[in-house]
């Protein structure tokens, strides 16, 4: 376990995460989330963490494997057409991770998430995170929308805002 890591999630105050995304910023993301998901069928999960918890840490969790677990805790595979998609920031290692489940995988390669990832990264440099965030927000959607456009069935079946752990 490398030390430097474990005391930067350890010693993160939690007022830190407040000043990064407020109220406002987080309330902004779910209603672009929920104006987002009326282009398409698939469902946005927006997922923000400060330090990891302790246990992921001793075992050494990178952001990606932090982000499987919450894909799977949160259920976000569980939507009629498997296109549930999970936007996690890793707040403390400065990485962003976007899981697609298996109906959204097989027609958007990992690399379109990836680009995504990459450019909500350099925001959050410039430290614009709400921006960045609207920015992936709005791109995910792009992509659902071309891959599962509205239908006359569009139910919501995961929450529109933002989680912060």
């Amino acid at each position: 376990m490398k030390l430097s890591r474990l005391l930067k999630h350890l010693l993160l105050p939690d007022w830190w995460l407040q000043r990064v995304f407020a109220r406002a910023d987080l309330a902004a993301i779910g209603e672009a989330i929920t104006a987002c998901e009326k282009s398409h069928r698939g469902e946005l999960r927006f997922v923000v963490e400060g330090p990891m918890p302790m246990s992921a840490l001793w075992r050494e969790m990178t952001p990606r494997a932090r982000a499987v677990e919450l894909f799977s805790q949160l259920r976000v595979w569980d939507t009629e057409e498997n296109s549930g998609i999970l936007i996690y920031v890793q707040l403390v290692d400065r990485k962003v991770e976007i899981l697609a489940d298996r109906g959204i995988a097989v027609r958007v390669p990992q690399a379109e998430w990836g680009a995504i990832c990459r450019a909500m990264e350099a925001s959050f440099r410039r430290g614009e995170w709400r921006g960045g965030a609207l920015q992936a927000v709005t791109r995910a959607g792009a992509l659902l929308a071309s891959h599962f456009p509205a239908g006359a069935n569009n139910p919501n079946e995961l929450p529109d805002q933002p989680l912060v752990l």
